[in-house]
């Protein structure tokens, strides 16, 4: 019976966090997608920046901002819109801009302004990037001559190629710039008056959930495949003539509409048809007129540009549909991120309320700093009934002397080990001579080191029984279970506890704190005579006994 993964303190600090910046791109990002909102992704970076910030001054974890980001991002597939990839790389990037300006200058007025300004940015280098990935360094040169053919039409006498980038790039640092003092205002009312008067408005809310649909049968095969046929149609683009490259193309898009149906949904937007129009005449255009190319010759390449473009939209779509694979959520368990999928958990159960606590967008609109300071006022709330649900049960393994205690957590231990589940604390080892035991060392699970403990000969500082009681190892064992305590580690283990525990002695004054810590879950072995003792003397109610037959 091997204890659950447990999820850490900074892990469901972003997970709130994330949902809530996750709700704001939610319900606000789905208004302003309907209304065809221009600069949208401002208005919801700007949110994002507020919100992070805000809560920066409640909590200040080393990483909660790009975890907040991961879990945001990942969230964001909730979002009526079809577009996946584009908004999810987006929303990491900022959190880790974030993260990035906080690391570098501190939780200060400097580091926020710093982050604010680089998130905002960002969305003008990914659209830049976007241009670039969708269309090739074909755009770049469009765009070049096109302003080139302006300047010489306006007579004007000096390089405006750079001059609109570093127009809107001026307009995105202050857009940021503002974001971050509205977050610094909130988050300092947020400090200043106490939480937990903010109640969410929509318990037992649920999400609407997509259904009447068949389970999508999820291939890593199809996922490297995917991969692949991306790589392929890019290398056709570059080195072969156009009746290959659109041969190519029009297989490899009917080969994904047929597979995945969201594909077909990025093909029957108007707009989208509408703009690859746009470009094609655009490019023939400044072709013909910068370059002296034949107009035949400029509508090809416009051509190639937009099947380029279908390529790498639509195969980032595919990628992301086969990315929801349940193997691949599974590897996460496996990695740094294994509290990921915990967070993530929590965070899709919240996110109901969260979204509820959203006002409309006038209102937001209006106040950002009053609306986002009476969003996150309860978030002190929502921590402790988060980490009230997830009380940690410990395991009680009990038995009698030799009765093979220690045999069964190590037991334990190694099948954590297997999950990549970091576990800390110490155990108690035999030290035989013959058929005799002569004495226990400690050993620290953390770091493998074994210390002699108990002797029954030689000089120590206390007897328990007949064993001498060694300093060295009440010293190393006293030491490991402190380093528990203070580490991120959830699983720690006490072997044993027992006589002199119940006296106050041993590892008792370290076992007291972790019992009123409450978030470790703690495996103790105890001698069954004494658990009754045990229980009643610490007050243990969430525990589970295993009691070892020998």
């Amino acid at each position: 019976m091997a204890p659950e993964t447990v999820i850490t303190d900074k892990w469901i600090k972003a997970s709130i966090a994330g949902t809530t910046w996750a709700a704001s791109e939610i319900v606000l990002g789905s208004f302003l997608h309907n209304l065809k909102f221009p600069f949208s992704g401002n208005i919801l970076t700007a949110i994002g920046i507020i919100i992070l910030i805000s809560i920066s001054y409640k909590w200040n974890e080393k990483g909660l901002f790009w975890r907040a980001g991961v879990i945001c991002a990942i969230m964001k597939t909730m979002s009526p819109s079809a577009v996946i990839f584009g908004p999810m790389v987006a929303i990491f990037i900022e959190g880790l801009l974030m993260e990035g300006s906080v690391r570098l200058l501190g939780r200060s007025i400097p580091g926020y302004i710093l982050g604010g300004m680089l998130a905002m940015s960002w969305n003008l280098f990914h659209k830049i990037a976007n241009f670039i990935i969708f269309y090739g360094f074909n755009i770049v040169a469009i765009y070049s001559d096109l302003l080139k053919f302006t300047q010489k039409q306006l007579d004007i006498r000096f390089d405006i190629v750079w001059l609109p980038i570093l127009f809107l790039l001026l307009i995105y640092c202050i857009t940021g710039i503002m974001a971050a003092l509205i977050g610094i205002r909130a988050g300092r009312r947020l400090l200043r008056h106490s939480s937990g008067s903010v109640t969410f408005r929509a318990e037992g809310m649920e999400m609407k959930q997509k259904t009447g649909q068949p389970a999508f049968s999820y291939s890593i095969a199809w996922l490297l495949l995917d991969f692949g046929l991306i790589i392929t149609a890019l290398v056709m683009f570059n080195f072969f003539p156009w009746h290959v490259w659109t041969f190519s193309t029009v297989v490899i898009v009917l080969l994904w509409i047929t597979r995945y149906k969201r594909a077909l949904r990025q093909l029957s937007r108007p707009r989208f048809w509408l703009w690859c129009i746009l470009i094609t005449m655009v490019t023939a255009f400044v072709l013909n007129k910068m370059q002296s190319r034949s107009l035949e010759e400029g509508l090809l390449i416009g051509i190639q540009m937009n099947f380029r473009a279908i390529v790498i939209i639509l195969g980032f779509s595919v990628l992301g549909t086969e990315l929801y694979n349940p193997v691949i959520r599974e590897f996460f368990l496996k990695t740094y991120f294994k509290q990921l999928p915990l967070a993530l958990e929590l965070s899709f159960r919240s996110l109901p309320q969260m979204v509820a606590n959203i006002p409309e967008f006038r209102i937001f609109v209006r106040n950002p700093g009053s609306v986002v300071y009476q969003i996150l006022s309860g978030i002190d709330q929502r921590l402790a009934e988060i980490k009230s649900g997830l009380q940690q049960v410990s395991v009680i393994v009990s038995g009698a002397v030799g009765g093979g205690k220690t045999t069964y957590i190590l037991q334990l231990v190694q099948e954590m080990k297997e999950k990549n589940l970091a576990v800390a604390g110490v155990v108690s080892l035999r030290v035989m001579e013959g058929d005799q035991t002569t004495g226990y060392d400690v050993l620290d699970l953390l770091t493998g080191l074994w210390t002699p403990f108990l002797r029954t000969d030689g000089d120590g500082i206390g007897k328990i029984g007949r064993f001498t009681i060694l300093p060295e190892g009440l010293q190393a064992g006293t030491s490991a279970l402190q380093k528990a305590l203070q580490s991120e580690i959830s699983v720690v283990v006490i072997d044993e506890v027992g006589q002199m525990e119940l006296e106050g002695k041993g590892w008792a004054p370290v076992f007291d704190d972790l019992v009123k810590r409450g978030d470790k879950r703690l495996i103790v072995s105890v001698r069954d005579r004494y658990v009754d003792q045990v229980v009643k003397k610490w007050g243990l109610q969430d525990y589970k006994i295993h009691q070892t037959s020998g």
